[in-house]
């Protein structure tokens, strides 16, 4: 690639960021500390930026660490973050974090994602869980096919969790409205959200997606599975000052009980 289809690529994926974050370049300038001429200059092609100025304007778009390395390489810069695979031998701290949580949480279900809600591991409660519904591994097939199992699609898709989702009207929409916030600043995630939105069957409604709308502070998810009545809410857990895309990435959703009969339905279920 030669220097001006970097430098272009740069402008490009700069302005774009400062749209998402709504942001004029004038703003952007005062809050980076760069002149608004040559933040101009920058987004037009017509400056190259130093790693220096990469660094100093993802640290004030308070970008990603995954973000934060594809602005350094259409700049021409080697990436600050790394990307482990989880299963890296110095990632054994994360792994066993996470198998701790997991494992103390029981008998309540938890899962580990990534930022586009693709299942990374889930605890045996989970599983069980799931296993209520019939076969997992056919409902996985017929959600995801062989793609990464996304639990955004098996929550939504017409043979995954919708069926047995009484709430739908509520939490249908907080989820996607929530997915498509996240969109905005995490591209990786807007490719999840259209497969989710073109689903047969799904309400129009769903589709209108209101990015302002105010949500009630926890919207509990309302199960019906063979007959019985299940309510949930979740946590989400993630990593404090991670240093690598990966563990950047990693979400740990803890479900809880809403009442009591779905306490003691989650324990009758992990006895089993």
């Amino acid at each position: 690639m030669d220097i001006a289809s970097d430098h272009a690529s740069f402008g490009a994926l700069l302005r774009d960021v400062r749209r998402t974050r709504r942001l004029s370049q004038l703003e952007l300038s005062l809050q980076a500390e760069v002149s608004q001429r040559h933040l101009s200059f920058l987004e037009s092609g017509k400056a190259r930026p130093s790693r220096e100025m990469v660094v100093q304007l993802s640290t004030t778009l308070d970008l990603s660490m995954r973000e934060r390395n594809r602005l350094l390489h259409s700049a021409g810069f080697v990436g600050l973050y790394p990307q482990r695979t989880l299963d890296a031998n110095d990632m054994a701290p994360v792994r066993a974090a996470l198998d701790l949580l997991l494992h103390h949480q029981s008998p309540y279900p938890a899962i580990v994602v990534d930022r586009a809600w693709n299942l990374i591991t889930q605890n045996t409660p989970m599983q069980r869980l799931l296993g209520v519904l019939g076969d997992p591994e056919a409902r996985w097939q017929a959600v995801c096919g062989d793609g990464p199992r996304n639990i955004l699609k098996l929550t939504l898709h017409p043979e995954g969790l919708r069926p047995y989702i009484v709430n739908l009207d509520v939490l249908a929409p907080a989820i996607l409205a929530r997915t498509a916030r996240e969109a905005l600043e995490h591209p990786e995630i807007q490719p999840v959200l259209d497969t989710v939105l073109a689903y047969p069957g799904l309400p129009r409604a769903y589709r209108q997606i209101d990015l302002a709308a105010v949500t009630p502070p926890v919207v509990p998810t309302h199960l019906r599975l063979l007959g019985q009545d299940l309510r949930l809410f979740t946590m989400l857990a993630t990593f404090g000052t991670p240093l690598d895309v990966t563990t950047d990435e990693l979400r740990v959703e803890l479900f809880f009980p809403a009442d009591d009969a779905s306490r003691v339905l989650l324990e009758q279920l992990s006895a089993t």
